[in-house]
């Protein structure tokens, strides 16, 4: 990612590529949107509640909590700046649906509860913000609501169109192991990959933004800090109150602290064409916190060496 922004802001030092470039944002994030639909199925949702107080915890912190912090910590620091409060709290009300497993993974936690839990990730932060965004920004940035839900529901609807005929297609012609080992098994690259592209092509057409606005990093540098170190804290004490194994509070601490950076840089290219600082905040958010992601997880695995995590006792109730 800080490679793909060094080469858009070189790129964007020619004029007709930085005209041409802003042509290819949303496509290419509606294509990391079609991905994430393809491996997605309704029948999933049902295993989210198989732990059913690991899930509901979960879903507490990221739908409830979270928006709440989110507000808070973009007032304290960023109302004086629309863009950069808009798009933290657009950052921080969206729970990732992809790389929070690989830390998960690393801390040892539990990921067939996380992976169980993507699909409501995903449904509920689609429905809720906008929801979001009009409580806790629509007195900071101008928002059309009928502009807003159409071009919301725009890039949302034709991934998810075309992932649903996919799927089926594909399916019916091959079934469904060909379908898991060559497809599903390369969408993650898939992703990663136009997710580079995007990247570029934002900094390329819009670099110039970036620039004039250099101090960027240094103002979100607290809040987004504040923000991992508060909600890690809170998963710490709600996993150790409500006895949960460390493997499904390594889960629960993951799926609430890592966020969906690709979905909300395609709402805002969408709905905030105006507004391209804000889908750059976006990305330069991404950048501070993957590194704090993988700190925690390192943190995780001492807790878990050194036998600091209390394992609930096993009584007659738990079978």
């Amino acid at each position: 990612m800080i490679v793909a922004i060094f080469i858009g802001l070189g790129l964007g030092q020619v004029n007709s590529i930085t005209a041409l470039a802003s042509f290819f944002i949303v496509p290419f994030l509606m294509v990391i949107l079609f991905g994430t639909f393809l491996q997605i199925t309704f029948a999933s949702l049902k295993e989210g509640f198989m732990n059913i107080k690991a899930a509901g915890l979960s879903l507490a912190i990221n739908f409830l909590w979270t928006p709440l912090l989110a507000f808070g910590l973009a007032y304290l620091f960023l109302r004086d700046a629309p863009d950069i409060y808009t798009a933290l709290i657009m950052d921080m009300v969206t729970p990732c649906t992809d790389w929070y497993l690989v830390f998960t993974s690393i801390a040892g936690g539990n990921l067939a509860l996380s992976t169980a839990l993507l699909p409501w990730n995903l449904l509920l932060q689609l429905v809720l913000l906008p929801v979001y965004l009009l409580i806790f920004a629509g007195t900071v940035v101008e928002i059309q609501p009928l502009f807003f839900l159409q071009s919301f529901f725009r890039v949302l609807i034709i991934p998810f169109m075309l992932a649903v005929l996919s799927r089926k297609v594909i399916l019916s012609l091959k079934g469904e192991q060909w379908y898991q080992e060559k497809v599903l098994n390369y969408i993650g690259t898939l992703q990663a990959t136009f997710l580079i592209l995007a990247i570029t092509a934002m900094f390329a057409s819009q670099g110039t933004v970036l620039i004039e606005n250099s101090d960027i990093l240094l103002r979100l540098l607290i809040p987004v800090t504040l923000f991992f170190i508060i909600n890690f804290l809170v998963g710490q004490a709600v996993s150790r109150i409500f006895k949960l194994t460390y493997q499904e509070g390594a889960s629960l601490i993951f799926t609430t602290l890592a966020r969906n950076a690709p979905l909300a840089i395609t709402i805002a290219a969408a709905v905030f064409p105006e507004r391209p600082l804000i889908s750059l905040v976006l990305a330069v958010e991404s950048l501070i916190e993957l590194p704090i992601l993988f700190v925690i997880s390192q943190i995780m695995l001492f807790i878990l060496r050194k036998q600091w995590w209390p394992e609930p006792e096993i009584t007659k109730d738990s079978f």
